[in-house]
């Protein structure tokens, strides 16, 4: 709720603080204007006792400082009767302060001229929250009184918004401050939120970045990636409703990834990088939170995977000699985007011998024929990052993005008497009527490339997908914008 603006007294107004150099210079100043035919008023903004010469005006809480806009003090203003403001002059400036005032003798045995001290409402360890309490609030979302001794961590967790770890309260003033990451407006929608269907505004999207740990820079990539997990394309619903342990995981691709410091380098998949952490878990905040898509409920994995808590990385693109993940699904080079894919958890695929593009991709097609089982195939998706030092091989070979993707899908071909149900004493597998068939193991368009990773290490990982198509998910890639 916004505080009214309180008038300014009639006549002469100052504006100080003890921790000022300049305003404690100022004080015999002070003194004398006191004395004379037109009334004084002085706010503090840090110290009741200061200025001496004069009965202070408690301004401690900066609501008169805030509303009247006083950046520097000291400030000396002039308002009429109406409480209006005339004129107003800042620092300390002998021949000014004697022109003010219309009084000659103000500050003679004072220095000619001194600079004033920022204003604690200019504070920006204060501005955000002297905006959320005096501001012109623009927030809809419904407020969460706490108790006096209620523990607000706790207090987050006994309502159920928590995915198992610590929440950042959201405050007005660190929504606020989130909101001011981007130019949209608070009250947009931005998606259609599974299962429960509910809309959600960049306002309540903002709630959930502020609790995820985000920082306001964070939220254009936050929004484009709700956008793509709202997408029906991408079948939200589907994806919390299986009991295969599958979550979302989003690649961030052009500047926006190095301007706000996203990994793609060492350990670009585990822990230690803020954005990485809290993009991915701020969209399943959203799902948890705005959709009622909760573990237990409509969340019916098996298992899960760590995306499911939240897994963003930024796709190397100044290391590779590859066009990106982004521009080979259509955004055009230099675009901020983001990629939404269904997958497990990362797997490990090592290969510390082979020198040749030829040899590696031999192992990358045999460590990949096994995902979500050797015997699936056709109806699934694959994410494949190379390493860096893996991608030396295809860069002193000249492969480029088209030719490794093409000879790794040839090297991905079934032969599905090999999988049939039975063959080797296994009953899982395809139904007879698929024998005899040479199969892709991904579907078409299914298998999805990036790079990214630490310098050293001869490793490359691969996240194996849920069901795709139309009765699955399809990976979706959104611009990021404003």
């Amino acid at each position: 709720m916004a505080v009214s603006k309180q008038p300014l007294p009639c006549g002469l107004i100052a504006f100080v603080k003890r921790d000022c150099p300049t305003c404690e210079l100022v004080e015999p100043a002070l003194g004398q204007i006191a004395t004379g035919d037109e009334p004084l008023t002085v706010y503090t903004q840090d110290d009741l006792s200061f200025p001496s010469v004069v009965v202070a005006v408690d301004d401690t809480d900066l609501s008169m400082s805030w509303h009247h806009d006083i950046e520097t003090v000291p400030t000396l203003i002039r308002a009429d009767a109406d409480g209006t403001e005339l004129e107003r002059i800042v620092g300390w400036n002998r021949d000014q302060w004697q022109a003010f005032t219309g009084m000659p003798e103000v500050g003679m045995t004072l220095p000619e001229h001194r600079p004033g001290c920022g204003s604690l409402n200019v504070d920006p360890t204060r501005a955000d929250e002297l905006n959320a309490r005096f501001g012109t609030s623009k927030l809809s979302t419904r407020r969460v009184q706490f108790a006096e001794l209620e523990d607000e961590i706790e207090a987050m967790y006994d309502r159920g918004w928590s995915d198992g770890l610590p929440l950042v309260p959201p405050t007005e003033a660190r929504v606020l401050r989130m909101i001011e990451g981007t130019t949209r407006s608070p009250d947009e929608v931005i998606g259609v939120v599974p299962p429960d269907l509910v809309e959600v505004t960049l306002e309540k999207a903002a709630v959930n970045a502020v609790m995820a740990g985000c920082k306001p820079e964070y939220l254009p990539v936050v929004l484009a990636a709700l956008e793509a997990i709202c997408d029906e394309a991408f079948n939200m619903h589907g994806l919390l409703a299986t009991t295969m342990g599958v979550g979302p995981i989003f690649v961030v691709n052009g500047p926006i990834a190095q301007r706000i410091g996203m990994n793609s380098g060492i350990n670009v998949f585990g822990q230690g990088n803020r954005a990485n952490s809290t993009i991915g878990r701020a969209v399943q905040l959203i799902v948890r939170n705005v959709g009622g898509g909760r573990p237990g409920d409509v969340d019916r994995a098996c298992h899960g995977n760590p995306a499911k808590v939240g897994l963003a990385f930024a796709e190397d693109e100044a290391g590779s000699p590859w066009i990106s993940l982004a521009e080979e699904r259509g955004i055009a080079p230099g675009v901020n985007a983001v990629t939404a894919l269904c997958t497990e958890g990362p797997h490990i695929i090592v290969d510390q011998l082979s020198r040749t593009p030829e040899s590696l991709t031999n192992l990358i097609a045999e460590s990949m024929r096994t995902a979500i089982g050797p015997r699936m195939v056709l109806g699934v998706d694959a994410l494949l990052v190379l390493s860096p030092e893996h991608m030396a091989r295809y860069r002193s070979a000249r492969w480029d993005r088209a030719r490794f993707r093409a000879e790794l899908e040839q090297r991905l071909i079934v032969n599905s008497d090999d999988i049939i149900r039975g063959h080797n004493g296994i009953d899982e597998g395809l139904p007879e009527g698929f024998a005899g068939l040479e199969l892709p193991k991904f579907r078409p368009g299914g298998l999805h490339i990036a790079h990214a990773g630490g310098p050293a290490g001869l490793f490359s990982m691969v996240f194996n997908g849920w069901v795709s198509g139309p009765k699955g998910s399809v990976p979706v890639t959104k611009e990021i914008t404003g």
